[in-house]
């Protein structure tokens, strides 16, 4: 199976067991009259919208460069992961909104837990399953969607968790007005995520660097070589773009050597940085070392 199938597989599968949680955790939450499994169920519908995107998002990636996108269409990806975060981030603050309406009314409110507590089991096992498969796939395709879709998920695991964990506490001691206070930290948690993807997204979308230790990579494989007669490095840049990651460099050679010594060079540099990112489009420019340049780095 090749990888662009296997990303579509898994988000899709991704999209089907978000509708089938959502569905339950509604139903849970209106029976029960639980603040907390509500809240859940508009998370997981954040999620749902997500996977939708994710699934767009892997489509249109995976097309290959035309007259219009010359570079490919990556950024899709990007876009899709930046568009997940903020809705992350609604769902947060629309949970917080709620809980504080039911937390101050001063009318009374008791919370039915069996069905929630069956529910949250649910979806804490359906998400461990389809978060592993997304980032599986995502470490193999280097996909950021499917990767940002997996901690969706993995967020909804852990949240799924604490309401459990809740609702077992209210059953015990009977004490409510947990119920909307557990949904504020669950809230609370789910903004953190949101505002982490976002951040990472939105410096694809600018073409801001890669991790400082991606650039330290690179540059420690190319200084490897300087006992090879390379004299430095100049205008390293590297960006990430949907699944690729974009590497342009220039590399200082001693002007003597000759041009099929300083290709094959590049050549093996290349392979290995290639090695050590994944999928990346290296633009490599060899250039004789002279007065005005200098040696760098």
């Amino acid at each position: 199976m090749d990888i662009t199938t296997e990303k579509k597989l898994a988000a899709g599968l991704s999209i089907t067991s978000n509708a089938v949680i959502i569905i339950l955790k509604f139903i849970a939450g209106i029976i029960s009259g639980s603040i907390s499994i509500i809240s859940e169920a508009i998370h997981s519908m954040s999620d749902f919208l997500a996977s939708v995107l994710t699934f767009f998002a892997v489509m249109k990636s995976s097309e290959p460069a035309d007259k219009e996108h010359p570079f490919g269409h990556g950024k899709y990806e990007d876009m899709s992961g930046f568009i997940e975060g903020g809705l992350i981030i609604f769902a947060a603050l629309y949970i917080i909104y709620e809980a504080c309406k039911k937390l101050f009314m001063r009318e009374t409110f008791e919370v039915d837990t069996t069905l929630g507590i069956a529910v949250m089991l649910f979806a804490v096992a359906a998400n461990f399953f389809v978060s592993s498969v997304l980032f599986k796939v995502a470490k193999k395709s280097n996909s950021i969607s499917l990767f940002a879709d997996g901690e969706h998920l993995r967020t909804d695991i852990y949240s799924s968790l604490g309401v459990m964990a809740g609702l077992i506490l209210i059953k015990i001691t009977g004490i409510h007005i947990l119920d909307p206070v557990i949904a504020i930290l669950v809230a609370l948690f789910i903004l953190k995520a949101g505002f982490s993807i976002s951040k990472e997204t939105l410096n694809n979308l600018l073409d801001g660097s890669l991790p400082p230790e991606d650039m330290k990579s690179i540059e420690e494989i190319i200084n490897s070589y300087k006992n090879k007669c390379i004299l430095g490095i100049k205008n390293l840049k590297a960006r990430r773009c949907g699944p690729s990651t974009d590497i342009e460099l220039t590399i200082l050679f001693p002007k003597d050597m000759t041009i099929e010594k300083c290709h094959n060079i590049c050549d093996e540099i290349e392979n290995l940085i290639t090695q050590k990112l994944g999928h990346v489009t290296i633009m490599t420019h060899a250039e004789p070392e002279c007065e005005k340049c200098g040696k760098l780095n």
